[in-house]
């Protein structure tokens, strides 16, 4: 009897399919790293993303700006001030708005004691070791009324003053001052026309106006290596500060000292 001889079976490429799928997706990755002279780093992080997802598992990817949003929104809702605090994303990280009023009184710097804990939870969000290599840039913006005191001879003194204001309170939270940046723009920066057509002032735009903005945002690559070495080296010392031998060393010299 003759034996049936059964043909072998063709392989299963079904994985070329995402194989060229993600081939595809790297190559537009880098053409647009090519093409923009100013990456728009949000979109980068999600275009990342997207890679991650066709060549992983397909679960969603958070990217860092979106979760250093998410977690200044929970400071934000969770101290019931999201009527005057905003939280945005622009083409480099996230920005937080902070209106005026809520946070100084008119044609002051000082910060109102009731916006103190605001701003001291945020600061302790975006210490977190997460964004420990993300700049975070304070600017000052006014409206377009003069203001002539001796404290704050023009709104050029009173917007930078409100956006060091905010530098300092960071910084007495321990937050790095190479990571800090401080501006005042004055009025040069509206959002909305502080006037109408006939030159009268429009007080809702003016108090839209009227703001404290603070950008969030990835350190280059180049201070980023440069801030974790630093941050290497501070560890290494405390460490050996720390340790028994140091601390043994320490007390023997003490004593011979006495």
């Amino acid at each position: 009897m003759a034996m049936s001889t059964k043909e072998p079976e063709a392989p299963n490429e079904d994985w070329l399919t995402t194989y060229a799928d993600a081939i595809t997706l790297l190559m537009a990755f880098f053409v647009m790293l090519l093409n923009f002279s100013k990456i728009n780093i949000p979109m980068f992080e999600e275009v990342a993303a997207g890679i991650k997802d066709e060549i992983g598992t397909g679960e969603p990817q958070v990217t860092p700006t979106q979760m250093m949003k998410i977690d200044v929104q929970d400071v934000v809702y969770s101290m019931q001030a999201d009527e005057v605090v905003n939280v945005d994303t622009d083409d480099q990280g996230i920005v937080i708005e902070l209106a005026s009023s809520a946070f100084y009184k008119p044609g002051s710097a000082d910060i109102r004691p009731e916006a103190l804990p605001v701003l001291q939870k945020m600061g302790q969000t975006l210490e977190s070791p997460r964004y420990k290599t993300y700049v975070v840039e304070v600017e000052g913006h006014t409206d377009d009324d003069l203001i002539h005191t001796a404290r704050y001879p023009s709104n050029w003194e009173l917007s930078a003053s409100r956006a060091t204001g905010v530098v300092r309170l960071f910084i007495e939270q321990g937050m790095d001052t190479a990571r800090l940046k401080a501006s005042g723009f004055a009025e040069t920066r509206p959002k909305v026309p502080n006037r109408d057509a006939s030159g009268a002032p429009v007080r809702e735009n003016q108090a839209i106006n009227r703001r404290v903005l603070i950008r969030v945002y990835p350190m280059s690559l180049d201070k980023r290596k440069e801030r974790l070495e630093r941050i290497e080296i501070e560890q290494l010392i405390s460490e050996e500060k720390e340790s028994p031998d140091a601390q043994t060393e320490g007390g023997t010299t003490d004593q011979r000292t006495q």
